[in-house]
């Protein structure tokens, strides 16, 4: 055999294995034959918003767990049901009060949960309003923030109940948003019930002396990741698995997000519908049983 033969020979073997190799593993496949996750997010409004905020982090998801993330625009938490019930996304990213309506509306189950560092509620007052504990508000006017909001309104609706107060009789909640310092500060209102995070961005622009803070509520449950029913268990198990294994990467690309900033030195915990059991009691603190719709809608 002539020595061009060999070469030629050597080449073609070697181009052959190369080829072999690239499609013998999952890992190296091109990402259109990939499996496709659709995933929406129910506080982010349109496709920009995704991208922005999760750009990011779907580029290290996709790297470390082999599937194709294909977003899912949403205009609100209904939105977001409408498209799990109807096959149209797979995966919600959502907090705990949205979690347990859209559980009920579509049986979508909890795969990974993100729990935010200090995530819980505080009631505070003025400190020249004479009141120094919570059963003192009886009869008062106390400011929250969005109707539905875990720690901006069913949180603190949870402190007056566990105080002997019935949020819904015994105290006039008032729910304005961001203005609910500004309306302490002008008198409108007696005290303020927030998420204590809100609280502690209040204080770095005013003088915390001027305030007290009356109850700090334990730490909420947890954002999390839901699964359509029926999603097939391999995908929330690779699901469960990326997030379990690479959170110290995932995390970081999640803070690359302007809104994420909320998820600072947060820790992944795994979660049951159980544990949603405490959100579901807040809801009937506010006089809600039936599950099904979301408050304020």
């Amino acid at each position: 055999m002539s020595a061009h033969r060999v070469i030629t020979s050597v080449m073609a073997l070697l181009t052959a294995a190369a080829v072999g190799s690239g499609c013998s593993s999952g890992d190296t496949a091109q990402p259109d034959q990939r499996p496709t996750l659709r995933l929406t997010v129910t506080d982010l409004q349109g496709l920009e918003e995704l991208q922005r905020e999760f750009g990011a982090f779907e580029e290290e998801f996709e790297e470390q767990s082999g599937l194709n993330l294909d977003f899912f625009a949403v205009n609100d938490r209904t939105a977001a049901a409408a498209a799990l019930a109807a096959d149209r996304v797979d995966v919600v990213f959502t907090g705990p009060a949205e979690y347990v309506v859209i559980h009920e509306k579509t049986g979508a189950e909890p795969i990974v949960a993100i729990e935010r560092d200090g995530y819980r509620s505080a009631i505070y007052t003025r400190s020249d309003s004479g009141i120094t504990d919570v059963d003192q508000l009886r009869g008062s006017k106390i400011a929250m923030s969005d109707v539905g909001s875990t720690s901006g309104h069913l949180g603190p609706s949870q402190i007056l109940a566990d105080a002997g107060l019935d949020p819904t009789t015994e105290v006039e909640v008032l729910t304005v948003g961001d203005a609910v310092h500004e309306s302490l500060k002008r008198g409108d209102v007696d005290a303020v019930g927030v998420g204590y995070h809100d609280y502690e961005e209040f204080m770095a622009v005013d003088d915390p002396a001027n305030y007290r803070v009356l109850a700090e509520g334990p730490v909420l449950p947890p954002d999390l990741l839901m699964g359509r029913a029926g999603l097939d268990e391999a995908t929330v198990a690779t699901i469960r698995d990326t997030f379990t294994e690479h959170f110290d990467t995932l995390l970081p690309a999640m803070l690359e997000g302007k809104d994420n900033a909320k998820y600072a030195n947060a820790k992944l915990v795994s979660v049951t519908d159980e544990d949603y059991d405490e959100v579901r009691s807040m809801y009937q603190a506010v006089g809600v049983n039936d599950f099904s719709d979301f408050l304020g809608d």
